[in-house]
């Protein structure tokens, strides 16, 4: 079904960009562009200080048993992978548990951080949705829009809701290995590996401690705050500048329709489209809108291409340095085998 969702989602999400881009008209929407110039990469960098905020929750999540640039680096390998590659956006936290486990031995302790900094994720896109919301409606009186959207939030609300008691209840990782250990050829997957029991422990423990998780939602949703200041200051470099109050409901509401059209990779033309509209009702013309949405697709691309380099990057050096420790240990026991070889050659040739 899934498979099915994708496929079906990106014709519709490139045809929605194709409609923009003719009605919107893509000369004056270069334009405005190419008016910014440069200023516009600064962006670029700028996005690195909101994903440190969300590090920052992570790293308390895991118990500081990694250095907090580290796991900021692994934080943009994350959004990288779930925003640009076509895995429902939920490959990076994959990738995170992969690559955090490189520093932390404890499998059950990375797995069940992520797990839980995912319900965390889930609860600050509520909160920072329904910030947009009271955003939109106080500035721009648009009373209709708070009962769609809120009406779309609350029915979307029993997923997130279902998730945690299931977690709270605990044993759900414990059922899941033993449910799959039946089934054909589960021997040769190594599913005795996953630490279903150890991984629900650790789960338990965190959702045990609702100080932790409620410091990890305020400097998640601080780093949502602060990720509205791409919207702020690109509509300011592109002559149009909006309140910092429109600024967090285009960003919050944008996010919101973003992880509803999962299905769609890359939210190519969702982005988009949302952007557009809500600019919009902020008072910014069409034309600005759209350059506003290619900018912020420009900036996810460009910053993401450099993650992903990072990624592979660290990927080839560490198996550099595996195959180089395996060939430092197997060197000397070559090199006994050659000898004894030798000694064998010499006291045969001796007789």
């Amino acid at each position: 079904m899934m498979k099915w969702l994708k496929w079906l989602g990106l014709p519709a999400g490139i045809a929605v960009l194709i409609a923009l881009a003719l009605h919107s008209g893509m000369s004056d929407v270069l334009h405005a562009i190419g008016a910014a110039g440069f200023a516009l990469l600064w962006l670029v960098p700028l996005h690195a200080l909101p994903l440190l905020l969300d590090a920052q929750a992570w790293w308390l999540l895991i118990g500081k048993r990694a250095s907090l640039p580290y796991l900021w680096w692994v934080a943009t390998v994350r959004e990288a992978v779930s925003r640009l590659l076509p895995v429902a956006s939920i490959g990076g936290e994959f990738v995170g548990v992969r690559l955090a486990r490189w520093k932390i031995d404890e499998t059950s302790v990375v797995g069940a951080s992520v797990i839980v900094e995912v319900l965390v994720t889930m609860a600050v896109q509520y909160a920072f949705a329904a910030l947009g919301l009271v955003m939109i409606v106080a500035q721009t009186g648009h009373d209709d829009l708070l009962v769609t959207i809120g009406a779309a939030l609350l029915l979307s609300l029993p997923l997130p809701v279902v998730a945690f008691v299931l977690l709270r209840r605990g044993g759900l990782f414990h059922a899941i290995e033993r449910w799959s250990a039946r089934l054909p050829m589960s021997a040769h997957w190594g599913l005795e590996r996953l630490g279903g029991a150890q991984l629900d422990a650790a789960i338990d423990t965190l959702l045990s401690e609702p100080l932790l998780l409620l410091r990890a939602f305020v400097w998640q949703f601080a780093g949502y705050l602060l990720g509205a200041s791409e919207v702020y200051l690109a509509l300011w470099m592109l002559g149009h500048p909006v309140s910092i109050g429109g600024a967090i409901a285009v960003e919050a509401l944008t996010q919101a329709a973003r992880h509803a059209a999962f299905f769609v990779p890359s939210g190519l033309g969702v982005q988009e489209a949302v952007v557009v509209l809500l600019a919009r009702m902020f008072g910014v013309d069409e034309q600005t809108a759209l350059s506003l949405a290619l900018v912020k697709r420009m900036r996810e691309v460009v910053f993401g291409c450099l993650s992903l380099v990072s990624w592979q990057a660290a990927e080839i050096l560490r198996n550099r340095r595996d195959a180089w420790q395996q060939k430092a240990v197997l060197r000397p026991a070559e090199q006994r085998v050659a000898r004894q070889r030798a000694d064998t050659g010499d006291g045969r040739r001796s007789r």
